[in-house]
């Protein structure tokens, strides 16, 4: 009775601890999902008592270019889009937004792969006038395209090892108990999330397999290798340890995780250095194929999903 007892204890433990790993984890994935600096800008402003929503992209595929549209009902609401190569000291280029079928259109023309532009939307009506970003401009970054199966099988690979993490994290605050396999296994699916899809993911989007330390300053890349070492560190160590140590490494790896889950994703992204560019008067304006003819040099280079 007693035994049955135990068994059953321990069966709901483990089910309360991957359903705690597995929210942990989601919750995650929407923090990662709205933060950072890819995450469209969404909001609303009023212009003379018309409720205007709003949405400004921040990441683009460089197939085409990215088109803004605002709805804007009222016929008197006019727009215009000013935009200039991020970080340069161009002047604005200024496109007057028209109006199609009750929406104010216009669009920024695409980029080399990491390349940014910084733009600015301003609505006016007869009375008033507004920034819909503020002060401060929106910076829009594009990428190559990437194909599906690569960024579906990244996505699992990398949250899987989160959900693996965390849950050996809990598993290890247990006296007696060995996550060390749990561990194994989240180190095997960090490895393949993050140093096979992650690199072919950012050859696909910016031209590079691997731009992190020691060769680069890519945040991404440097944090998942970070991640890497210090599971495979807990492993290893863990070979010959007591119990008791290996629960202690096996816990630390998963903060280490925890961590570097936590830091807002796309931060130090990829940069294209437009002044490597030659021959070209205005990168800006000119075809896509020439500025890649061109020969790209990324500034830092930064893998996004």
């Amino acid at each position: 009775m007693y035994n049955h007892r135990l068994y059953n204890l321990n069966l709901m433990r483990k089910f309360l601890f991957w359903l705690l790993a597995l929210v942990i984890t989601v919750s995650v994935l929407v923090y990662q999902r709205m933060t950072g600096p890819t995450y469209p800008i969404q909001g609303k402003v009023n212009l003379d008592n018309t409720e205007i929503s709003y949405q400004l992209e921040r990441s683009h595929v460089n197939t085409q270019d990215y088109e803004i549209k605002i709805p804007a009902p009222e016929p008197d609401i006019q727009g215009t889009l000013h935009y200039r190569i991020f970080r340069s000291e161009n002047e604005w280029t200024q496109q007057e937004l028209t109006r199609e079928k009750g929406f104010l259109v216009g669009s920024l023309p695409k980029q080399p792969e990491a390349g940014k532009l910084e733009y600015q939307v301003i609505l006016k009506s007869q009375n008033q006038s507004v920034s819909l970003s503020g002060d401060t401009p929106v910076v829009i970054r594009f990428k190559g395209p990437v194909p599906a199966p690569v960024v579906i099988l990244h996505i699992l690979t990398i949250f899987g090892a989160f959900l693996l993490s965390t849950r050996a994290g809990l598993e290890a605050l247990v006296p007696g108990s060995n996550p060390k396999t749990m561990g194994l296994w989240a180190a095997v699916f960090l490895f393949v999330g993050g140093m096979i899809f992650g690199p072919i993911m950012q050859k696909f989007s910016f031209g590079a397999f691997w731009t992190g330390f020691p060769v680069g300053k890519d945040l991404t890349d440097t944090k998942t290798l970070v991640a890497l070492v210090f599971w495979v560190t807990a492993l290893w160590v863990s070979r010959k340890k007591s119990q008791k140590t290996t629960r202690r490494w096996i816990f630390a790896a998963s903060c280490v995780m925890l961590a570097v889950f936590l830091i807002p994703h796309s931060l130090l992204g990829s940069e294209f250095d437009y002044s490597q560019l030659k021959n070209i008067e205005n990168p800006m304006v000119q075809s896509l194929d020439s500025r890649i003819t061109a020969v790209p040099v990324l500034l830092t280079s930064h893998r996004t999903i």
